[in-house]
């Protein structure tokens, strides 16, 4: 599967659109991570713990994505956006989503 932000990909010409596909993923982050989190607020420097599970969030949804995708036939995706919220109780869990356009190159 090849993944593109970009409408098109360079030297391959789109065959066949297949559709919009997306890729979810809702994960918590526990209770350390938010102690740890809260000190780095306060002290500088960046959160590893949180990019983590940031990293881990974003590729779960991409793959998520990329199998929708491989079970329409497409072998490709352009147009890919991705989008980080905060949802639940005090925004407590972490919403990561991708979409992009399904195609066969």
């Amino acid at each position: 599967m090849v993944y593109s932000t970009t409408p098109t990909i360079e030297g391959h010409p789109i065959l066949e659109y297949k559709g919009v596909v997306t890729g979810e993923t809702i994960i918590g982050a526990n209770v350390f991570k938010d102690f740890f989190a809260s000190i780095r607020d306060i002290i500088g420097g960046r959160s590893g713990s949180y990019e983590q599970v940031l990293r881990e969030a974003k590729d779960t949804s991409m793959k998520e994505m990329g199998e929708r995708a491989a079970a329409m036939g497409a072998n490709a995706i352009v147009g890919i956006d991705i989008d980080y919220e905060t949802v639940g109780q005090s925004g407590s869990m972490l919403m990561v989503t991708c979409s992009g356009t399904a195609v066969r190159l």
